[in-house]
């Protein structure tokens, strides 16, 4: 005999109910920095929120009075051409100076500097000692603030032309050099190329920048870093745009930098 077709379903869908999938557990919510509601600084990698400080500045020469910024350019690509890591600047006297080198001790600096002078590549010279930089004389207890300083330096090459050099002929122009100089003239070994600089520093979110923080951009597309600034405050920056160009102020919330930007660095 027969079961209705009404009572089979209804013996079997009891059966059938037990057998359905179980919904997945919703997921458990991103954690959020004690700092703020930033769930991006959780994700990212512990060896990156907290890189090492940089190396301190040590010994280095000093080359060069000069009132032309193209005399001291034609000496640091001439020492350049020799393998030595050398950078130009604007000296608080209004003159264009050379320094290159970063010896552990006096002596170092100074072999390497006869040795030059001797081939007649440079003419007199000056050691710069460790102690006589702006980081050495705060952590000595000396007044001021490192990240002033920073800015004040950068401030200095307001309107100058920039000139310094890309340093890679595959990976294009790098503007690297200005944030380089600001850096190193204050103490800091920062590296030079502006894809180490991102590397080097410890990230920092957008809203948290501080004066003498880098900002960096991808100005080619993509997300490789092109270009690096130095944030100044107010959501504003100093950079050198390109050869050409003079040093100058930009601002972040610009559309071109907020679709390029790619990070904050701090190095404090």
């Amino acid at each position: 005999m027969r079961l209705p077709l009404l009572l089979i379903l209804f013996l079997l869908l009891p059966a059938c109910q037990g057998a359905l999938p179980q919904a997945p557990p919703a997921p458990s919510p991103l954690p959020v920095s004690a700092a703020g509601s930033d769930p991006i600084a959780a994700l990212l990698p512990a060896a990156e929120a907290a890189a090492p400080p940089l190396a301190r500045m040590g010994y280095s020469v000093q080359v060069g009075a000069f009132s032309s910024i193209d005399n001291a350019v034609r000496l640091e690509r001439l020492l350049e051409s020799r393998g030595i890591d050398a950078y130009y600047f604007l000296h608080e006297s209004g003159l264009y100076k050379v320094r290159f080198g970063n010896h552990d001790s006096y002596q170092a600096a100074k072999n390497e500097a006869v040795g030059l002078r001797d081939q007649g590549l440079i003419g007199s010279f000056f050691i710069v000692i460790p102690e006589d930089y702006t980081a050495a004389r705060i952590a000595r207890g000396a007044p001021g603030d490192l990240r002033t300083e920073l800015v004040r330096t950068a401030r200095r090459f307001l309107g100058v032309p920039y000139r310094w050099g890309g340093t890679d002929a595959e990976e294009g122009f790098d503007c690297s050099g200005l944030t380089l100089v600001c850096y190193r003239l204050n103490g800091l070994d920062l590296p030079r190329v502006s894809r180490s600089q991102f590397q080097a520093g410890r990230w920092v979110a957008k809203t948290e920048l501080r004066p003498g923080d880098l900002v960096f951009f991808a100005t080619r597309g993509g997300s490789t870093v092109t270009h690096v600034g130095l944030y100044i405050g107010d959501g504003r920056f100093i950079h050198a745009p390109r050869t050409g160009k003079t040093v100058r102020i930009a601002d972040l919330a610009t559309p071109f930098f907020v679709r390029t930007y790619v990070g904050g660095r701090s190095y404090l």
